[in-house]
């Protein structure tokens, strides 16, 4: 009765709009002080949640993320992916997926990459003739590509929770991320292939040249992060600092990064850092309390009488991931969830980081589907488009990224094959 009360509290608050955050402390703090527990234990399981090493990761990745939208970065892989493609029909389709795809390697945030790529695409696209719908959807869907390919901000925040190895999590991420750029390419040639507005371009061999010089700087950055990582060289959080000091150093060369983008970024970094910590800390006060309420035992009791099949556990959890995504933050949903599905996924033998890749990119699927859909507000916001437009757009882009979801699910070999090579 007690957890039916507090759940239902919070989808009050939520479904009249209070912000996530709020949502989630007030309940909690009511539900500590019937029970006799002290405001100030509430508070302290607040800030306790807040002080870990492995979440100071979160604030470097996301100042990076804003570091390479003001200096330009994405700017310069549009301009160099659009030379390189210009002779494919449809090449804007395919340029937007391989934007989002080079960009994601510096932004860990399907938000940010949104944002910085939707300026520049959706214009273009509609210019072009591709149709505002296509634009909008295309756009918004390889933004999902960043939360997934490292570096990943939802992988840092589940490593930190789960207590796995943030690195082997990243390499365990690669593959499903490439997939998900695959399945989207794949959508975006079949839909071309239906616009008979959509022509070639012209392929100009001194255009690519001009255009590679600027991103042969920013391209070095995957692998002065990811090559420290899973070489042993520094932890992500330290890799998390060394990439934002060298884009830093890579807008100051490239003289395409002033003071005023600097102060923006930080300010940026400051308000999603902010956003992102406070979800995670009042989250985990609400997981302090399901977890005295016995909630995770009552699931492993529910979920083991359903199956002990490994694979109806990870469909059950890609489930709830899709239903909590479309009305909870997916930050505040990692929160929640993995202190609980931990100790289940042990019972069922599933390993962690198989469960960790596929919560997270089931979890991505929220960004992009009302009412939450933070991406999809996003989206319509730049674009200046109805968001119901956006949505529908998104649908084909949908299927491409939960089949991969699926094959995590059903080949989580192809998830561990990675690490393994690694030695992760």
């Amino acid at each position: 009765m007690m957890l039916a009360l507090l759940g239902l509290a919070i989808a009050v608050l939520l479904v009249i709009r209070v912000p996530v955050a709020l949502a989630f402390l007030g309940p909690s703090v009511v539900y500590m002080w019937i029970n006799g527990q002290s405001v100030g234990n509430a508070l302290r399981e607040v800030f306790n949640a807040a002080n870990s090493f492995p979440l100071l990761a979160v604030p470097l990745f996301v100042f990076l993320g804003a570091l390479a939208n003001h200096a330009g970065i994405a700017d310069r892989l549009f301009q160099f992916a659009l030379a390189v493609l210009a002779r494919l029909r449809g090449s804007l389709g395919y340029v937007a997926v391989g934007t989002s795809l080079g960009f994601s390697w510096m932004s860990g945030s399907a938000v940010a990459d949104a944002a910085a790529l939707g300026k520049i695409l959706i214009p273009q696209m509609v210019w072009g003739g591709y149709g505002r719908r296509f634009a909008t959807g295309v756009t918004a869907s390889s933004a999902l590509i960043a939360p997934v390919m490292p570096p990943s901000i939802p992988a840092v925040i589940f490593a930190g929770l789960a207590a796995v190895s943030t690195g082997a999590l990243f390499a365990a991420s690669v593959i499903p991320a490439l997939l998900m750029a695959t399945g989207l390419i794949v959508v975006v040639w079949l839909l071309v292939r239906r616009n008979p507005k959509i022509t070639r371009g012209e392929f100009d061999r001194a255009q690519v040249l001009a255009s590679a010089k600027g991103v042969i700087l920013p391209f070095l950055t995957p692998i002065i992060i990811l090559g420290g990582i899973l070489g042993g060289l520094f932890t992500p959080t330290e890799a998390a600092a060394i990439g934002a000091v060298y884009i830093l150093l890579v807008g100051i060369v490239q003289r395409s990064l002033t003071l005023k983008g600097f102060v923006a970024a930080v300010r940026e970094t400051v308000l999603t850092t902010a956003a992102i910590m406070l979800i995670v800390s009042t989250a985990s006060l609400l997981g302090y309390i399901l977890a005295r309420e016995r909630l995770p035992q009552l699931m492993t009791d529910a979920m083991l009488s359903i199956s002990d099949d490994p694979t109806v556990f990870l469909l059950l959890v890609v489930l709830l991931c899709l239903i909590l995504g479309t009305v909870i933050d997916a930050t505040a949903v990692l929160v929640l969830i993995v202190p609980i599905l931990m100790p289940i996924a042990a019972q069922y033998g599933v390993d962690p980081i198989v469960l960790g890749v596929v919560t997270i990119i089931a979890l991505m699927i929220g960004l992009l589907t009302p009412p939450v859909g933070t991406v999809l507000f996003v989206v319509a916001s730049v674009s200046k488009t109805r968001i119901g437009e956006v949505f529908r757009g998104t649908l084909p882009f949908i299927v491409p990224i939960l089949i991969v979801c699926l094959l995590a699910v059903f080949f989580p070999g192809a998830v561990t094959w990675l690490p393994g090579v690694l030695g992760l």
